[in-house]
Order: C-alpha cells, then structure tokens, then sequence
C-alpha cells in the first residue's frame, strides 16, 4: 500500500496517518522525518540539506527529491508507505513519478482529508502547549482545567507563534495556492479522493480504507 496523505494543518493528517501505520504495519514517511534522517546519517544529501537550513534557506528541489529517492529506497518501504508532506509543487509531483518508476512502485491512492478554514483556524488557534512536558491541549476541545496551567505537571501553557491567527491564515493561503495544481494533478491521474475530515477520528478513517478498497471514489 502506497500512500500519498495530504492535508492542511490542523486537519488531522498525523492522527490518520498513525492509525494507517497501525493498520498496514508500513512506515509514515514525513519531509521533516527524511531530512532529519539524512542530516542525521551525513548522506551528502543530508549535508547539502543542511547548510540550507542552518541559514534558514528553503532546501532545493534537486536535495529534496534526492532525499526523498534515499528514503523510499530502504528496505522498510519495500511495501508500502505513507508519504507525507511531499510532494508541495508539480515539479516536485513529477519528480515523484520518476522516483517511484526508478523504484517500481506505483502510488495505490492519493488522499486529501479536507476541513473548512473556518475550522481548521479554530483548532489551530486553540492550541496551547504545555512549556514544561510538551502536552498539548485545546481551549475548546480538550481544555486544561485551569486555563494557563497543564494538567500533568503544572507547567505552563502558552500559544504556538505559528498557531496564532494571522499566521495560520497566511499558512493557508499558501498551502491552498500549492495544493490546487497538485490536486488536479492527481485528479487526471485518477489517483485522487477527498476525505470529510470534519467527521469523527473513526469516520474519517473508515472513508480512507475504503477509498484503497476502491470502494470510495
């Protein structure tokens, strides 16, 4: 199973897809996850990716799909993946094709788990982190009992610089500008499914299995 996840921030990619790495034992691969391993291993790679971001420089496509090739290329992705985070531009899809040809692989589905940015700039907003043991609460859905304060150890919780509202606006606009022409991408594929991310945690997981059943279009 070859997956292709997609989806905004705060709509629930990364409970999904730790519910498909339990379900289909296959390992979620996310860009943050591959350049750390590269930076890690000091594959030449993971050099070139580095001295990008020790100045705070956006890596190249060139290291980032070569990255990309070195990780799907290990023996634990031999059956199946869930490929998150990549690819963000055409180019970076087309890349992907080669990759995956090189490798013999063959995307099984491409899902986008869509919520409103109405909402989704509610969850994010609504995030506070906990400074001392990193828990993570919601002012609406899972609010500390004492506001400010974390449950597990008193610490204290405060607001994300990325969760605050002008940011997550901005976030998305991005996100929407790069993910249109990828979705259509896809689409003329007939790789590609939309998920109702504004169903419960189970819903939306039962509406991904049965799209790589295709029994959802």
């Amino acid at each position: 199973m070859h997956i292709l996840l997609m989806g905004p921030p705060g709509a629930g990619k990364g409970t999904q897809a730790a519910k498909l790495v339990e379900k289909y034992q296959i390992p979620h691969i996310s860009t943050g996850d591959m350049f750390r391993e590269a930076v890690k291993a000091q594959t030449e790679l993971g050099k070139q990716a580095k001295a990008f971001m020790d100045v705070g420089q956006l890596v190249p496509d060139s290291v980032t799909i070569g990255i990309v090739k070195e990780r799907l290329a290990k023996p634990d992705a031999s059956k199946g993946f869930i490929l998150d985070g990549f690819p963000r531009t055409l180019e970076q899809a087309r890349a992907l094709d080669v990759t995956l040809h090189e490798l013999g692989i063959h995307l099984s589905r491409v899902i986008n788990v869509t919520v409103p940015d109405s909402e989704l700039v509610k969850r994010v907003t609504g995030r506070r982190i906990c400074r001392g043991c990193g828990a993570t609460y919601h002012v609406e859905y899972n609010p500390a009992a004492h506001p400010d304060v974390c449950d597990k150890c008193q610490g204290e919780l405060y607001q994300r610089s990325d969760d605050k509202q002008e940011t997550v606006h901005n976030r998305l606009t991005v996100y929407h500008a790069q993910t249109k022409p990828l979705i259509e991408y896809y689409q003329d594929k007939g790789l590609y499914t939309e998920i109702n991310g504004l169903q419960s945690i189970d819903r939306v997981m039962d509406d991904i299995v049965k799209s790589l059943r295709g029994e959802l279009a």
